[in-house]
C-alpha cells in the first residue's frame, strides 16, 4: 500500500472533459469537477448521462475527445495497478471456477493482493469455490467481481451500478462490506447507482451529471445546507431574490426547493431537504443552475461554489 504522503489529496479530477461518439450528442462535454481523496462518493444523472462513460474514462479504458481526466496525481493508465473498476456487465472469464478467478487477482496484483479479504466476500455468499462463473447467478457473479475489487487493495475504486443485479437483502449485506473496507482502508469510491435510499446511507459525496457536466458535486451534508424546501401560500415570484430550482402547486400552497440568498419572507414554512428531495427537484430541473463546493470545483470549473 502506498504511504499517505504519497496520496494526492484528489484522487479524481476531469477539466474540460469532452467523449463524443461519432455524430451522436456528446456523453461529456466540458466536465470539470475535482473528487477529493477518501470520498465515498455517488456518481448519480438520467439514462444517458454519461456516468458509465466517466467511470471508464477515468479507468482508462477510453480516450477523451477533448479536455483532461486526472487518477490519483497521474494519468489514468499510469495508475491502473492503484485502481480497480467494476463495470455493469461485470466481466468474468466464465470458464474458470470461483477459486481460480480469485487466484488469477492475486497472480494480477502480487504487490497488492488481500486474500483474505477477497475469500471472505465469497465465503459470505455462501459460494463453493468449485463453482465455475458460467453456472453463477447475476447476484453471484456480483459476488464474485467485488471480491476481485476489494482484494486487489485498491486507492481508487470506480463502481458501475454495482449492485444492480443483488436482492435487497444481498445488496444491504454487500454495501456494507463494501463501506466498511473503504472506511478501514481510506479508499476513494466512486459509485453510480439509481438507488437513493442506498446512496443516502453509504455516500458523504455527490457528482450529479447532466447535460455532459457536473450539476451538482461536493458534500452530501453542503449540498443539502445549501438548499432549502419552503412550502407556503405565495408564488415563485414571491421567493426572489433566492434561486428557485423547482417549485410545484398543490391546492392553494406553493412547495419549492430553493438556494437562499438571506432570509425567507414571513408566511413560508422552511426545513431542509432530503436527498431524495435534493435529486429530483435537480433531475426534474435541469436548467438550474450548477453547484459545485470549493472542493469540488476543479481549476477551470465555472460552477458556483458555495459561501458561508
Amino acid at each position: 500500500m502506498s504511504s499517505i504522503s504519497t496520496t494526492p489529496a484528489v484522487a479524481l479530477e476531469a477539466s474540460g472533459l469532452a467523449k463524443r461518439y461519432g455524430r451522436r450528442p456528446a456523453a461529456l462535454d466540458d466536465c470539470s469537477f475535482r473528487l477529493p481523496t477518501g470520498r465515498i462518493s455517488a456518481l448519480v444523472g438520467p439514462n444517458g448521462a454519461g456516468k458509465s462513460t466517466l467511470l471508464a474514462l477515468a479507468a482508462g479504458l477510453l480516450r477523451p475527445t477533448s479536455g483532461t481526466v486526472t487518477v490519483l496525481g497521474g494519468a489514468p493508465g499510469a495508475a491502473r495497478d492503484r485502481i480497480a473498476y467494476l463495470a455493469q456487465n461485470k466481466p468474468l472469464y466464465p470458464q474458470l471456477t470461483i477459486a481460480e478467478t480469485l487466484r488469477m487477482g492475486a497472480e494480477l496484483n502480487p504487490a497488492r493482493w488481500d486474500a483474505a479479504c477477497a475469500a471472505r466476500v465469497v465465503e459470505q455468499g455462501d459460494l463453493d469455490p468449485k463453482s465455475r462463473i458460467r453456472g453463477l447467478s447475476g447476484g453471484q457473479r456480483t459476488r464474485v467481481a467485488l471480491a476481485l475489487a476489494l482484494g486487489k487493495r485498491p486507492e481508487l475504486m470506480l463502481l458501475d451500478e454495482p449492485m444492480a443485479d443483488l436482492d435487497p437483502l444481498a445488496r444491504h449485506e454487500m454495501m456494507g462490506t463494501l463501506m466498511a473496507d473503504a472506511a478501514e482502508h481510506g479508499t476513494t469510491v466512486l459509485m453510480s447507482s439509481h438507488i437513493v435510499a442506498e446512496l443516502a446511507d453509504a455516500c458523504d459525496h455527490l457528482l450529479l451529471l447532466g447535460g455532459g457536466r457536473v450539476r451538482l458535486g461536493g458534500g452530501i451534508d453542503d449540498l443539502l445546507a445549501a438548499h432549502t424546501l419552503v412550502t407556503g401560500r405565495g408564488t415563485p415570484a414571491d421567493l426572489a431574490p433566492h434561486t428557485v430550482i423547482e417549485s410545484r402547486t398543490a391546492g392553494r400552497g406553493l412547495t419549492a426547493l430553493i438556494r437562499r440568498d438571506g432570509l425567507v419572507g414571513e408566511g413560508w414554512a422552511t426545513e431542509e431537504p432530503s436527498l431524495e428531495e435534493l435529486l429530483l427537484a435537480h433531475l426534474r430541473a435541469p436548467e438550474a443552475p450548477a453547484l459545485l463546493t470549493p472542493g469540488t470545483t476543479a481549476t477551470t470549473a465555472t460552477a458556483a461554489a458555495v459561501t458561508a
